[in-house]
């Protein structure tokens, strides 16, 4: 018994070390940037097109009393790529598109037969404003039964228009919607007032806790 005894003990103590190691230890070096890129992207893989749909997380800050502030919001990244082939799709023509958390949640809202559009311009408000416009639109199939996704981009610029179109399978929306339910709080950095209730912040770097990849407008 006090071989056993010490065995748990030993066992427990190790558990409770690995548990209890600060987040930052653990996923961030000392310049904030995660130590592991993780790629997890749900990809729908159709004709013409193909969709990847994946987070990408806030980045925060550390303020002087040793609080954590995002200093820019997450979201969740839809990549679309043209087919050359079959099974063949040229990332060179990609399209990005980032969800914000409300967008997203409108997306959690859809009913078999809704419909919804988003609009993006990176200069809105600015001298070159509607230079590069970004629709999103989310048309219910006829029949109910899924629902066409298909992003538009207007480069006047370099006088280009785009538009990739995706079939998305009410399956494959469901699977969707379960990965949005559950990347929701982490892409608004809620997930944290958990995951620092058992970590010191005074043992996170300053500056930027997390880097994330580059945003829709930053190719």
């Amino acid at each position: 018994m006090l071989k056993l005894s010490k065995l748990l003990g030993t066992s427990l103590r190790g558990f409770s070390s690995q548990a209890g190691m600060p987040i930052a230890k653990k996923y961030f070096e000392a310049d904030g940037t995660l130590r592991k890129k993780v790629f997890a992207p749900y990809t729908i893989y159709k004709g013409k097109a193909s969709l990847s749909v994946e987070p990408r997380l806030p980045t925060f800050s550390k303020l002087n009393s040793g609080a954590l502030k995002v200093e820019r919001k997450g979201s969740i990244m839809l990549t679309f790529l043209p087919a050359v082939g079959e099974r063949k799709y040229d990332w060179e023509k990609k399209q990005m598109f980032a969800l914000s958390a409300t967008e997203v949640g409108t997306l959690l809202n859809l009913g078999p037969s809704d419909s919804c559009e988003f609009f993006h311009d990176p200069s809105m408000l600015q001298s070159n404003a509607g230079e590069v416009r970004k629709t999103l639109s989310v048309k219910a199939l006829g029949d109910g039964s899924g629902y066409f996704m298909s992003l538009s981009v207007v480069n006047n610029a370099h006088k280009t228009n785009d538009r990739l179109t995706v079939p998305v399978t009410g399956a494959e929306f469901s699977v969707m919607r379960t990965a949005f339910n559950f990347a929701l709080p982490h892409i608004m950095g809620w997930d944290q007032y958990t995951n620092l209730q058992q970590t010191n912040t005074s043992e996170l770097p300053s500056g930027n806790v997390a880097q994330f990849a580059k945003s829709e407008w930053e190719r």
